[in-house]
């Protein structure tokens, strides 16, 4: 391993490429008008009786196959567990309300908008004993998107970047080297028409395809200018009669078993699907490339919903993920690195020494952080977005 999970978070702030919404937590109110701070003893939830019922809402693929008969027979709570395979599915269930969740996992920068939102309710910590072994460097980090880490408790943390089938896509090139920039090969038509042969994947989530688009077409990852969001757009359009499939959840079957050779996706899942095809037999070679442009960071969190109908049973399920041994095995399971101090030791070597889920110092220094775009952009990137799946 390079550098341990701390000394990764600590270098974003470092290198400068922090996560950049701490102004989204201040507040605009008169001096006077501003609350004082809240103590843990104020926002401790009453303990009362509830039923032995927890409803969790999680990314697919992203537990172990322990993690949750283990709680409900330490804890005698069942457990009813639904996936999703975007922020933009989870963000939607949230505004309609009444999700019936206790558990919501949604990336750091949504997890913002919902706490803006009055969505999410506050975090009892001394209902989370194990809150100690989180990485301080990591709560820093998170405090700048929710300040006093009222809210968030960082569940897994990857990238989005390429995946390919190396020897189906040496295959597809022929001659042709691969690019200096790996980002071309879902965004070079000169690249593109040779790989469509094998198939080609992308996310079906906006907010994480344009901040790498508007990279690779010299435009700020955030931007606010629908100019900049048509460039982007127009640029993909080059090469969507090339893509086979938009689709987030299903990755890595379609890696594992070969049913495409290059996909823009979450590292995490590549690295997935390459254990996933030694187990079944099918040993494609796959790997989740470190691009030189760098890409997309993301922090998968959990959080409480404001109207969750088990909020001690929901707590009790945090406490339990943060065991050391408990958030080791997620990471074991998934290859998604945890943010867990404790838990380093119980990680799986060779995951831990992957520099593919623990990233190289120069590597975290090309990362896009978390970020927000406002309302009006978020039309503007939905709307394109659909144009570009649908290629009209």
């Amino acid at each position: 391993m390079n550098m341990s999970f701390g000394k990764y978070i600590l270098s974003l702030g470092l290198v400068g490429i922090g996560l950049s919404l701490s102004s989204c937590g201040q507040s605009d109110k008169p001096a006077e008008e501003v609350a004082a701070p809240v103590t843990a003893e104020a926002t401790k939830t009453p303990e009362v009786e509830e039923e032995k019922v927890l409803n969790i809402y999680n990314w697919s693929d992203y537990l172990a196959e322990d993690t949750i008969p283990n709680f409900e027979k330490e804890t005698g709570i069942k457990v009813r567990y639904d996936v999703f395979d975007s922020n933009e599915i989870l963000h939607a269930k949230m505004i309609a309300k009444n999700t019936g969740y206790d558990i919501v996992v949604p990336s750091s920068n949504w997890g913002k908008m919902q706490i803006d939102g009055g969505l999410l309710q506050k975090l009892d910590k001394t209902k989370i004993p194990n809150w100690k072994n989180l990485d301080p460097a990591i709560l820093d980090q998170m405090a700048k998107l929710d300040p006093g880490n009222e809210y968030l408790v960082d569940w897994l943390w990857s990238y989005t970047t390429v995946g390919i089938n190396v020897d189906k896509v040496k295959a597809a090139l022929g001659d042709m080297p691969m690019p200096e920039n790996t980002w071309d090969l879902v965004f070079d038509p000169k690249y593109t028409n040779k790989l469509k042969s094998c198939g080609i994947a992308v996310l079906d989530a906006p907010s994480e395809v344009y901040p790498i688009a508007l990279r690779y077409v010299g435009k700020p990852e955030y931007s606010s200018n629908p100019d900049d969001y048509k460039l982007a757009t127009d640029m993909m359009m080059k090469v969507r009669p090339d893509i086979k499939r938009f689709n987030s959840g299903g990755q890595i079957e379609d890696m594992a078993s070969g049913n495409i050779c290059v996909a823009l996706g979450w590292a995490g899942d590549f690295n997935l699907a390459r254990s996933r095809s030694i187990e079944n037999k099918s040993e494609q070679n796959i790997e989740a490339l470190v691009t030189k442009m760098g890409g997309y960071m993301f922090m998968d969190t959990m959080a409480i919903p404001a109207d969750a109908k088990h909020p001690n049973n929901a707590h009790k399920f945090i406490n339990y993920i943060l065991e050391a041994k408990v958030h080791a095995g997620l990471t074991n399971a998934v290859s998604y690195a945890n943010p867990n101090k404790a838990a380093t030791e119980f990680v799986d070597p060779e995951i831990r020494g992957n520099k593919t889920v623990y990233l190289a110092e120069e590597d975290v220094k090309k990362l896009i952080p978390p970020g927000n775009v406002d309302n009006a952009t978020r039309r503007v990137m939905t709307r394109l977005f659909t144009q570009f799946k649908t290629g009209t």
